[in-house]
């Protein structure tokens, strides 16, 4: 099998997976401007009737700009507190020498294979104590630092800003924080674009975390509204699947908007 048949059968399969997985999302779509008795119709009927009904019953009967409210608040805030976290992190561990620099760097790595739901029960009593339990503060801070938005911020800056770049700019007297914000943040702006999307994406989508630190309607997120639309004994599938359809809206604006760097971002600190 020569090259050329090789790169075929890989695009060929690309497709495929691409496929399977737009799939489901189309349908969630076309589904929610379907009536409710058409949703279990056999055979399926793409669209007997467009209607804009459900979405009409969302915003009328539930309080989904407070959702989206809320949602956006603790996802933009944990964002940037992300960003600049890994990027801070990220930049001393890789440009600045210090004592146990490997240690600390190994002790964020072995932090990748601890999953939050072994810890939330201890973070939960620690916000309990200084009262940020049903607070925008509760739900923003705890998740923020990321082992996974340090690594990348380190090999980025590792890998791709010169260490000279830096030396000069400390002949120059030019503080740590002076090159911080004049030379990390405006060359990294892949990885920054990166750990936006992922930030974003995992801040919006996270149920678990504000499940457990939300009980006032006042603070609740798009995924908890999502979970409380389903009644106790029916459930509105038409009026589900359009609430669905508007909580996917910011992720992809997010994604669109910075995916011009987000595989360079990603995929630059692997290259050294």
């Amino acid at each position: 099998m020569n090259r050329k048949s090789i790169i075929i059968i890989v695009n060929l399969l690309v497709y495929v997976f691409a496929i399977v997985y737009v799939t489901p999302i189309i349908w969630t779509v076309i589904s929610s401007f379907r009536l409710e008795k058409d949703l279990f119709a056999y055979p399926p009927k793409l669209i007997s009737e467009f209607t804009f009904r459900n979405y009409i019953n969302v915003i009328q009967n539930t309080d989904i700009l407070t959702y989206f409210k809320n949602s956006s608040i603790v996802s933009i805030t944990s964002t940037i507190i992300t960003i600049i976290i890994s990027l801070m992190a990220g930049y001393a561990l890789a440009k600045i020498q210090f004592r146990s620099k490997n240690f600390f760097f190994t002790l964020f790595l072995s932090t990748l294979m601890i999953p939050m739901q072994v810890i939330m029960i201890s973070i939960y009593f620690v916000l309990a104590r200084i009262g940020w339990i049903n607070t925008y503060w509760g739900l923003i801070i705890p998740p923020a630092a990321t082992p996974t938005g340090v690594f990348l911020a380190t090999q980025y800056i590792r890998s791709t800003i010169p260490t000279e770049v830096i030396e000069s700019a400390k002949i120059d007297g030019a503080s740590e924080l002076k090159i911080f914000w004049r030379i990390i943040i405006p060359l990294s702006q892949p990885v920054i674009a990166a750990l936006a999307v992922l930030s974003f994406t995992w801040r919006w989508n996270d149920y678990i975390w504000p499940l457990l630190v939300v009980s006032s309607p006042k603070y609740m997120t798009v995924q908890l509204g999502l979970a409380l639309f389903s009644g106790e004994h029916t459930v509105q599938w038409g009026s589900l699947l359009a609430m669905t359809t508007l909580s996917m809206i910011p992720v992809m604006v997010v994604f669109l908007a910075f995916q011009r760097y987000f595989v360079k971002g990603i995929t630059m600190g692997s290259l050294k």
